[in-house]
């Protein structure tokens, strides 16, 4: 577990290195891109090879940063972080393979990348809430340049409308933690002191601290009608952005919720536990059936992002330890299959066609040409609608089974998120790459696309191996997370019902 900061400081020196070398040559900036995310995630499974599984937070490095203030630079991990910390290792492994034909200013490209991959390794280690805020700060704004300057459609109000949300929803994070912390005295930002702090408060500020701090994160984690920033970021993005927004910064402000809010405000969670459940719910669906009505590739998957987030935050809300589990399973697997999604659409695809409207596509049929990125995108599409053998179907199932036990509406609501989800999913695969008898490809379109690299079937072979490892084996990632949600911190909020 000792070697988990070095996640974070050997993402920030890859990152100086990165932008050094890539005033000289991109080439250098590639490597030294793909050694410190390959290296950070070594680090990751190293740990992970030798981690307990416990109800405490295990700590890593515990020093002053801002004593006047009682801030502390506290590192610690468990199992539902370690679960993180793999995924953002994965993630950012196979970001950086399919972003090998980056070449404009290369060095910068990787340089933000690697910045943002340590705000968001320090995210997960944070035991310090100020810390947390800090590093949360540090993945958001290298986002916004990602997609500013290396972005597609409409890149400039993708980046901006991301930039609004998620600075929105900080400000309030920020808000609702200052007034906790001044509530208590400013004793400390440890959670269980901001924890303690908030139990003084009148019940009424209890009630709005907490709506400050979970929709804050909320709006990141893209809940309803919080969401819109989204699809639209996911599609203005390049693609090793768009991996990397949907594989794990959307996970930051469901961590948040998990990690900070709940515990946070018990009196709480409980006024809002409902609204919260029913927002989930409706966003499942809703953003389904808009993906449904898509016309732009990118776009049904940037809408499907949202709705499976919203299993995440439907396992959150039901709060007893089989959703929550379900929960944290679902941001692994969510972040490996939506990788796996937009790394096909953007690179595999767009880079090549130049285009990711369904009814051009259709004409196509890209399963002739491209059959690699069609087979790619057939697997991931049916680990993304849940079937079993994928990471999708333990993540969803016990999410629903976990809801039932909470409120039957709820996970019956949710269950025809699924459907939707098929519909959408089968809709994208049929149109996007198999095209019909009736739509034939026009002679200029026959011609031969780029074969898939070898740097792009690497990372493609790393994200499904991952959704069918644990889809096979879920306990691998759940003997983590379950003694993780003991804590007495989350037992404030969480009942009983681990699988």
């Amino acid at each position: 577990m000792s070697l988990l900061p070095w996640t974070i400081y050997t993402s920030l020196a890859g990152a100086l290195l990165a932008l050094v070398a890539g005033a000289r040559s991109a080439r250098a900036a590639r490597w030294i891109a793909l050694l410190s995310a390959g290296g950070a995630w070594a680090l990751t499974l190293a740990a992970a090879s030798r981690f307990v599984p416990g109800p405490s937070l295990q700590t890593l490095v515990d020093l002053p940063w801002v004593p006047s203030m009682g801030v502390r630079y506290h590192l610690a991990a468990d199992g539902i972080s370690l679960t993180l910390l793999v995924l953002t290792g994965l993630a950012s492994t196979a970001g950086v393979l399919f972003s090998w034909n980056v070449t404009e200013r290369a060095g910068e490209f990787f340089a933000l990348f690697l910045t943002l991959v340590a705000g968001v390794y320090g995210v997960f280690l944070s035991a310090d809430a100020l810390l947390f805020f800090a590093f949360y700060e540090i993945a958001i704004v290298p986002k916004y340049f990602l997609i500013a300057v290396w972005g597609s459609t409409n890149r400039e109000y993708g980046a901006m409308k991301l930039a609004l949300y998620s600075f929105a929803g900080s400000a309030m994070v920020l808000a609702g933690l200052l007034w906790v912390y001044a509530a208590g005295g400013g004793h400390g930002f440890g959670f269980a002191d901001l924890a303690q702090a908030a139990a003084t408060l009148p019940r009424r500020q209890q009630i709005v601290v907490f709506a400050f701090v979970f929709f804050g994160f909320a709006t990141l984690a893209g809940l309803f009608p919080l969401h819109t920033w989204a699809p639209t970021g996911h599609v203005a993005a390049p693609t090793a952005a768009s991996m990397l927004l949907a594989g794990v910064v959307m996970k930051l402000g469901a961590y948040g919720c998990l990690r900070v809010a709940l515990p946070l405000s018990p009196v709480g969670f409980a006024y809002w536990q409902t609204p919260i459940a029913w927002l989930a719910v409706v966003g499942i669906v809703y953003a389904g059936l808009v993906a449904l009505m898509q016309a732009d590739l990118k776009f049904v998957i940037g809408y499907s992002s949202v709705s499976h987030m919203g299993f995440v935050m439907l396992g959150l809300a039901a709060a007893n330890l089989q959703s929550a589990g379900g929960a944290v399973l679902q941001m692994f697997s969510h972040g490996v299959i939506a990788g796996l999604l937009f790394a096909v659409v953007g690179r595999m695809v767009y880079d090549r066609t130049h285009t990711r409207q369904l009814a051009d596509l259709r004409a196509m049929q890209l399963y002739r040409r491209l059959p690699f990125a069609a087979a790619v995108f057939v697997i991931a599409g049916i680990a993304s609608m849940g079937l079993p053998g994928f990471s999708g179907f333990p993540a969803e199932l016990t999410i629903l089974v976990g809801a039932w036990k909470t409120r039957p509406a709820w996970a019956a609501v949710g269950a025809l998120g699924v459907l939707v989800a098929a519909a959408f999913t089968l809709r994208a695969i049929q149109l996007g790459f198999f095209g019909s008898a009736d739509k034939a490809a026009p002679a200029g379109d026959a011609a031969p696309l780029a074969p898939i690299t070898l740097a792009e079937k690497l990372g493609a072979f790393l994200l499904v191996g991952a959704t069918v490892l644990i889809g096979i084996r879920p306990d691998l990632l759940l003997n983590w997370i379950n003694p993780a949600l003991q804590s007495p911190l989350l037992q404030t909020v969480l009942k009983g019902g681990a699988s």
